[in-house]
């Protein structure tokens, strides 16, 4: 392949942009690519161009680098366009906590299922629409690597729109790496399988040399209370299999936490974590503009994450395995056909593959199609223009269904409505209770 062209779609997400660029180019074969930065945002373009620069020359790679807001001339020819918008910002986020606790419900993160994942993905589908046209037009062919959430109904949506897209988490990656902390083995000496949802996934498998390391993670948390207050240890414990997200993000995608203050002290659950994420992030571009404007030195660290491995992998043909959002064409034949899976995938110069799996755990799986259920709807409302569905989707939501009236969901519904107004599609503006 020619030097590749690689999209930034949101590149003001600075800080996220600033280590995916500093992975790109510590690949020799890519120090010549084309980056295009793409952003609505003009200070924060700026921002990211600039610190792309910075990258190219620690780096030593000599990139073409371009920024613009327009978006269909940044995707122009693309070869890979890489998706980290974020809808509505900071004030979207608050919304999304602040309108639901009035009713009394909590949240921790509210950006994969529940009130605030519904909604998130609701005022980002129109912006996935239009990138979609776009690509359509000048990229049919350009793989799309989505990373924005909630990652399972944004890649459901895209599926159909655009030719090839895969939704791109580090979850089970970290996941598997601080299990081999806590068993103390060396991650290089792990073998393992993951397979689920994405935030909602299952470890397979667990082994070093044939043996099953779930048996030192056995005794690992019998031998230390404070794991017992982890809530994803907790899963564990009841469903056999470790799920691949943080505690912080397990908690809401359950029935049986939020609702109880015992439960929320015991567990050490953090509830509204993602306000406190995002002012953090916040912050941090700020730190990082200033940076560059006094001509300050930027650290040029990687991050392990998933796109770099991909680009170089299908340019270069070196074969690799990554964890990937895609949709479920028979991987897991317990869960619904068309929704989106997380599995491993194999990538090389051919592109990327999926890996079947067979079935997941039987209770793995019965959690999962509630997540998937959500999913189903939220696509389905959009899809269709019909807001009930917006309805339904929170009504089948299990940390919502277990905590609010049917009533109290659809009157928080007709709020949020309000509140995200022309950012959500116009057939599901309407509000139905009051």
């Amino acid at each position: 392949m020619r030097n590749p062209k690689i999209v930034f779609i949101g590149a003001g997400s600075v800080v996220f942009t600033h280590g995916l660029l500093a992975d790109l180019l510590a690949y020799p074969e890519l120090r010549q690519a084309v980056i295009a930065l793409h952003d609505i945002d003009p200070e924060r373009l700026q921002v990211a161009e600039a610190v792309a620069h910075r990258i190219a020359a620690a780096r030593g790679a000599t990139p073409r680098i371009t920024a613009t807001g327009d978006r269909r001339a940044a995707l122009d020819g693309a070869d890979f366009v890489i998706n980290m918008i974020q809808v509505g910002g900071h004030e979207a986020t608050v919304a999304d906590f602040e309108i639901p606790a009035r009713y009394g419900l909590r949240q921790t993160i509210a950006d994969t299922i529940g009130a605030g994942g519904v909604f998130r993905a609701l005022r980002t589908f129109p912006v996935l629409d239009a990138i979609a046209a776009d690509m359509a037009a000048v990229c049919p062919g350009a793989l799309l690597l989505n990373y924005t959430n909630p990652m399972a109904m944004n890649v459901w949506y895209l599926s159909g729109k655009v030719a090839n897209v895969v939704g791109l988490c580090h979850s089970v990656y970290w996941t598997m790496r601080g299990l081999c902390d806590l068993v103390r083995v060396p991650y290089e000496e792990v073998g393992y399988l993951a397979a689920g949802v994405n935030h909602q996934a299952w470890v397979l498998r667990f082994e070093r040399d044939g043996e099953d390391l779930y048996r030192r993670l056995d005794a690992a948390v019998e031998a230390d209370p404070e794991l017992r207050r982890r809530v994803r240890v907790e899963m564990y414990r009841r469903l056999g299999h470790y799920p691949t997200e943080t505690s912080e993000h397990s908690a809401e995608y359950l029935p049986w936490l939020l609702r109880h203050d015992a439960e929320i002290d015991r567990l050490r659950i953090p509830v509204g974590e993602y306000v406190r994420i995002s002012e953090e992030n916040t912050r941090e571009y700020k730190r990082t503009r200033d940076a560059v404007r006094h001509g300050a030195e930027l650290p040029v660290e990687g991050t392990g994450e998933y796109a770099p491995q991909i680009i170089h992998s299908v340019v270069t043909g070196e074969p690799r395995v990554v964890y990937g959002n895609v949709v479920n064409d028979g991987l897991i034949a317990n869960l619904l056909p068309g929704c989106v899976v997380e599995v491993p995938c194999a990538v090389d110069a051919s592109g990327v593959r999926p890996t079947r799996i067979g079935e997941l755990p039987p209770q793995c799986a019965a959690l999962n199609r509630t997540y998937v259920s959500v999913n189903e709807l939220t696509v389905r409302a959009a899809r269709e223009g019909r807001p009930e569905h917006v309805r339904h989707a929170v009504m089948i939501d299990p940390n919502a269904s277990a905590t609010l009236s049917l009533d109290d969901i659809w009157r928080m519904c007709d709020d949020l409505t309000r509140a995200h107004g022309d950012l959500l599609p116009e057939a599901l503006r309407t509000t139905l209770v009051s």
